[in-house]
């Protein structure tokens, strides 16, 4: 089985998450691959990221997936861009976890909901990103018991680490309890400043800690990457020769390459 449904995740806000969902699910739908985002942030950035909009008004949303109004398929919205389809998200969604309190199988839904469009040939993807939410909350844990694998982004900043212990941890009760075959598919270094010495040591310490898990690929700081969203496209269409874009390119070309290894090694 693929591992195809990917959680981009970090308890942290301001790391790079929403940025890396919205430009890798760019760059692979670029290298023709097709893409389903989740926006399963309350905040709905992916949704602005990618040219949708997050207005209260829309039942097209993940939300309506979750509180059992509408079926997943129902919901799937086409954005401007070719192979790239994405799930909206909205304010309603914080309310998800007090609406949904007596509900036993409710960490469950979202994998049930995403096995019908996995089992749905006729909408066969080969990427399913999800942008999760900046804490570890029940959404958090939604996206981790339906994800085969995870992208973490890490930015270079002091305390990134310690973050990530947490992280750690929440991730090792999913697998003892929920979700046994989840793995971390990789760690993405994000806000990279080369001017910066904290920058270079949070990379060494990363990469002697985490070992092969940390992608080469290096996400600088880039203000052009700041600058897209608000224009509704990726970085990638936005400035394609800016530093971030050719990092999330090459990233995008990492991410594929994962796969191909897998599949030799078969």
């Amino acid at each position: 089985m693929e591992k195809k449904i990917i959680s981009v995740i970090n308890q942290k806000g301001g790391v790079g998450k929403t940025t890396t969902v919205i430009n890798l699910a760019a760059g692979l739908s670029m290298k023709g691959k097709k893409v389903l985002v989740i926006d399963l942030d309350p905040q709905g950035n992916a949704t602005t990221g990618l040219g949708l909009s997050n207005t209260t008004t829309s039942d097209m949303t993940i939300y309506n997936v979750l509180n059992g109004n509408k079926n997943i398929y129902e919901v799937v919205q086409k954005t401007d861009f070719a192979n790239l389809n994405l799930i909206s998200s909205n304010v309603d969604l914080s309310g998800l976890e007090v609406e949904t309190a007596g509900d036993s199988r409710r960490a469950f839904k979202l994998k049930d909901e995403l096995g019908s469009i996995l089992n749905d040939s006729s909408a066969s993807y080969d990427y399913i990103l999800i942008d999760c939410p900046p804490s570890l909350s029940l959404l958090t844990i939604m996206a981790l018991v339906a994800s085969d694998a995870l992208v973490v982004p890490l930015q270079t900043e002091f305390f990134a680490l310690e973050g990530l212990t947490q992280l750690m941890k929440t991730i090792e009760r999913i697998r003892s309890n929920l979700n046994p075959s989840l793995v971390i598919r990789g760690i993405l270094l994000t806000m990279y400043d080369k001017r910066n010495k904290l920058s270079g040591q949070v990379e060494v310490e990363a990469r002697n800690y985490f070992k092969e898990k940390v992608y080469s690929t290096v996400v600088p700081r880039n203000v052009r990457l700041s600058e897209a969203p608000s224009h509704g496209i990726p970085v990638l269409l936005y400035d394609k020769v800016c530093p971030g874009s050719k990092a999330y390119f090459k990233f995008a070309e990492e991410f594929l390459d994962q796969d191909k290894q897998v599949e030799s090694a078969a």
